[in-house]
């Protein structure tokens, strides 16, 4: 089986940066929505960002965010993959593909709109879950329904939403996907990782 990829999101601390990077992650993520609790400024991310080692991937995560924010967020914190977890459409991400790496979230309820998914031509497609109001760290499980129609989507695909040390390695013997994204289920509280959780999670997605 391919390694599958985790990428620890929410990021707030730089101990906990430290902490997935030790443990075993290939990403972090950061999150510039203000409105999320794990909310981060980039001045605060470009810190941690400087302290990572080589080979460990910062993804900026925005929401809806206006492309000229989103080039200087990127800029500050020296950005390379961006992560749009809002309404963005097609086009609005194509734009940043020259100069990135482009991750389009989607949260999906128990349908799934695959001819809509395959108009974004970007790196890799997040399935998130939905919960009205909240983009993304919602903890909700994902509809495990949808897996066989998800083998269908082109793009390399990274699976979020609800996973947790239960549940992931069943999620990925389902669907094979080239990453798994958590950040609700790794934590003490918003913002805050446990890092006992997080170290026995990446161990689980790596004997997978």
């Amino acid at each position: 089986m391919a390694v599958v990829r985790v990428k620890i999101c929410g990021i707030t601390r730089p101990q906990d940066a430290r902490a997935a990077v030790i443990c075993g992650a290939w990403a972090v993520g950061f999150i510039f929505y203000r409105k999320s609790p794990r909310f981060i400024t980039p001045q605060k991310a470009k810190r941690i960002i400087r302290d990572l080692p080589p080979f460990i991937t910062p993804v900026g995560v925005f929401v809806n965010t206006s492309p000229k924010e989103v080039r200087r967020v990127a800029s500050i914190c020296s950005l390379r993959t961006l992560q749009f977890h809002g309404d963005e459409t097609p086009a609005y991400c194509r734009r940043f593909l020259k100069d990135c790496k482009v991750i389009k979230a989607f949260r999906l309820t128990d349908k799934i709109d695959l001819k809509r998914i395959q108009e974004y031509d970007v790196s890799a497609i997040l399935m998130d879950t939905y919960k009205a109001g909240i983009y993304g760290g919602t903890g909700t499980s994902f509809p495990w329904s949808l897996f066989e129609r998800m083998k269908r989507i082109k793009q390399p695909i990274i699976l979020s939403g609800g996973l947790k040390l239960s549940n992931v390695r069943q999620a990925i013997n389902k669907l094979q996907p080239f990453g798994v994204d958590i950040s609700s289920g790794v934590e003490k509280s918003p913002g805050i990782k446990d890092h006992i959780k997080l170290k026995d999670f990446i161990r689980i997605v790596c004997k997978s």
